[in-house]
């Protein structure tokens, strides 16, 4: 918590008691080394390390994740993972060498190259629109850290008719995410069986996290930017987003656009 001023036009300030995100460095390492460091949300740690770790196409099951150890040190946290040494070895060419800002998924990468991995082909659930409104008015009520610092994002998960079931919130739009395929791969569920639902505009950096696990449709509350709907697109991953006067605006992929080559 921190106290501030608060100003009113015509009136004169006034103490006010705001609650602050929290936000610390997280430092992922693979097998002794070192691969990322993040800043993100002190909550759901491991659910975020299982999700980064999957949404990052370190490894490709949940189970290749053979231990995980929250540490904390001086400088801040540190996710001690156990992977297969061959997944391990992989990751020395594509380390980041920048910290991860919590506004952005895609700092520290080494090249453009890395940038842009080709992105596996996905299918979208049959959903609705009736379901992807409900899904999306129902989002603020599963974000209390939302509701005392209103300043945080959340990502969660809905079955097709627009239920959630899961929701994780963070500082970054993207931790925010990976903590979410964590939480939903923990708890054994299926990706192709549901979509996701963002409190925030949609990115480039989140369709890629979505395809690399199997997700097949994001919802988010405003509009996808141009590179996020041309890599959704090439994927086949449909995107929608919240309308005026309670309707949706739904982008879907070209036909075909799922069996032909990714689009980065």
């Amino acid at each position: 918590m921190a106290l501030g001023q608060s100003y009113s036009p015509g009136s004169a300030p006034e103490p006010v008691v705001w609650h602050l995100p929290e936000e610390e460095p997280v430092a992922l390492a693979y097998n002794g080394r070192t691969f990322a460091v993040m800043l993100a949300s002190p909550a759901d740690l491991e659910d975020f390390a299982l999700g980064f770790s999957l949404s990052e196409q370190i490894i490709a099951t949940p189970s290749e994740l053979w231990e995980c150890d929250l540490v904390r040190i001086e400088a801040g946290l540190v996710a001690r993972m156990t992977i297969p040494s061959a997944r391990a070895a992989a990751l020395i060419g594509r380390r980041r060498a920048l910290e991860g800002r919590s506004g952005c998924g895609l700092c520290g990468l080494e090249s453009l190259e890395a940038l842009h991995r080709p992105l596996p082909p996905v299918r979208p659930p049959p959903v609705t629109p009736e379901a992807i409104r409900r899904a999306l008015d129902q989002l603020g009520a599963h974000q209390p850290m939302r509701a005392r610092t209103h300043s945080v994002h959340g990502a969660a998960w809905s079955d097709p008719n627009g239920e959630i079931l899961l929701a994780r919130e963070d500082v970054g739009r993207h931790s925010a995410l990976d903590k979410l395929i964590g939480a939903v791969s923990r708890a054994g569920g299926a990706f192709e069986a549901g979509f996701v639902v963002l409190s925030s505009r949609c990115g480039f950096e989140l369709v890629q996290k979505a395809a690399a696990v199997g997700i097949g449709l994001i919802a988010s509350v405003s509009a996808p930017t141009g590179l996020a709907l041309t890599a959704a697109g090439g994927a086949g991953l449909v995107l929608a987003a919240a309308a005026r006067g309670g309707g949706i605006v739904r982008f879907d992929p070209p036909a075909g656009a799922a069996e032909g080559a990714p689009s980065c």
